[in-house]
C-alpha cells in the first residue's frame, strides 16, 4: 500500500499558518529564527504546490483569498495537533505543567476569578497562570491566549467552552439615599431620582425592566455616569443615587446592608448581560494544563451557585470575602 503524505510541505504549511497568525512576514521571520525573505520562498513553494494564491499582499497588509481561508483553517489544525503532540506526555505525568494565559474582563476577574486562583496554584504547583484583565475581546490566536472569559449570550462562532455563572443586574441605592429621596415602586418612579448608569453611549440611560408580560422602558436621569463599576459601587454607597451593578459586585454590600436592592419585583435588562462564558479553541486534545483550570474554576463557581444570582441565600468563599469595596475595572 502507497501513501503519499505531503510530508516535504508540513514545514511551510506550519510557517504559512505563522505568517497569518501573525500578520506580518517579518513578524513570523523573526519568531521563527528566519529571514523574510526565507518565509517568503516558502509560502510561494506553498502556493505552486496547491495551485492557488493564499494571499494577497500590498504595501501595508496581508489579507487570505478565499482559497487562503480554506487552507489556512487544514494548516491550523495541523499545527495545533502537532502542538498537542508535543504536549501530550503531560498526560501521562502525575501532575500538569506549564503556562495557561487566561484572559477575563477586568472586574470578573478582579471579583469573580482571582480570589480562587491561589487555590488552584497550590493544587497544580507546575502550573502558572497569567491572568490578563482587560475589557476588550481578545483574539486566541493573534493575542496568544489559551482560555477567555466573555460576557454573552452564545459562544462565538470558532471556540467552545462552558457557562461558568449568569451575570445579573441589579438597582441599588443606600438605605439613607431612599430615607431623603423615597423608594421607588415602579420603573416610572425613577423620573423623580437620581440615577447612576453606565453613560458610554445614550440608551445606557434607557433601563429596561420586564415583569411577568410587561416591559417598561424608562429614561433615567442622573448627575453621574461612569463606564467602571468600581466607580459606580462607590456612588451608591456614597448616597449619590440609585445605580446599576452586577449583582457580584454588590454582593457583599447587600448581605452586610449597605446598600439595598431597589425594585426586587422587576428584572433589570442592562445593556451588556449574558453569561460568563469559559473559551477555548476546538481541539481534540485539550492540554493538562488547561483541562485542570477549566475543571477547576467550573468546580468553584458550582460551589458557590448563587454568585450571579441576586435574592438568593448563600455564603461566599473566605477569600471573595476579603473584598469589603470591590476595587474593580472595566465595564463589569
Amino acid at each position: 500500500m502507497s501513501i503519499n503524505l505531503p510530508l516535504p510541505l508540513l514545514g511551510e504549511m506550519a510557517i504559512f499558518v505563522r505568517v497569518v497568525e501573525t500578520g506580518s512576514f517579518s513578524e513570523a521571520a523573526r519568531q521563527l529564527g528566519s529571514s523574510p525573505s526565507a518565509v517568503s520562498r516558502s509560502i510561494s513553494r506553498l502556493e505552486k504546490a496547491l495551485a492557488t494564491r493564499l494571499l494577497q499582499r500590498t504595501t501595508r497588509k496581508l489579507r487570505l483569498s478565499d482559497g487562503g481561508e480554506e487552507v489556512f483553517k487544514r494548516c491550523q489544525e495541523m499545527v495545533n495537533a502537532a502542538r498537542s503532540v508535543m504536549e501530550i506526555s503531560g498526560q501521562f505525568t502525575d501532575e500538569p505543567e506549564g503556562v495557561v494565559r487566561l484572559s477575563v474582563p477586568k472586574a470578573v476577574g478582579r471579583i469573580v476569578i482571582h480570589p480562587h486562583i491561589p487555590e488552584f496554584l497550590r493544587r497544580y504547583p507546575k502550573v502558572d497562570v497569567e491572568l490578563l484583565l482587560e475589557d476588550r475581546q481578545v483574539d486566541l490566536i493573534d493575542d496568544h491566549v489559551d482560555l477567555a472569559i466573555r460576557i454573552t449570550d452564545r459562544p462565538p462562532a470558532g471556540l467552545v467552552g462552558r457557562q461558568l455563572l449568569s451575570i445579573d443586574h441589579l438597582l441599588c441605592a443606600t438605605p439613607q439615599y431612599l430615607a431623603e429621596h423615597g423608594t421607588p415602586t415602579h420603573p416610572h418612579d425613577l423620573l423623580n431620582h437620581s440615577c447612576i448608569y453606565l453613560g458610554e453611549t445614550p440608551s445606557d440611560a434607557r433601563w429596561k425592566f420586564k415583569k411577568g408580560s410587561k416591559s417598561v422602558t424608562v429614561g433615567v436621569r442622573g448627575r453621574y455616569a461612569a463606564n467602571h463599576t468600581g466607580v459606580r459601587f462607590g456612588a451608591v454607597l456614597q448616597h449619590i443615587g440609585i445605580g446599576s451593578l452586577p449583582y457580584f459586585t454588590a454582593r457583599r454590600a447587600l448581605e452586610k446592608g449597605l446598600m439595598v436592592q431597589v425594585l426586587p419585583d422587576w428584572t433589570f435588562l442592562a445593556s451588556y448581560h449574558g453569561g460568563a462564558w469559559l473559551l477555548h479553541s476546538p481541539t481534540r486534545y485539550l492540554p493538562p494544563k488547561l483541562r485542570v483550570l477549566i475543571d477547576y474554576l467550573v468546580e468553584c463557581m458550582e460551589n458557590e451557585p448563587t454568585l450571579g444570582k441576586p435574592g438568593k441565600s448563600g455564603n461566599l468563599s473566605t477569600a471573595v470575602s476579603e473584598y469589603e469595596l470591590p476595587e474593580s475595572d472595566g465595564l463589569f
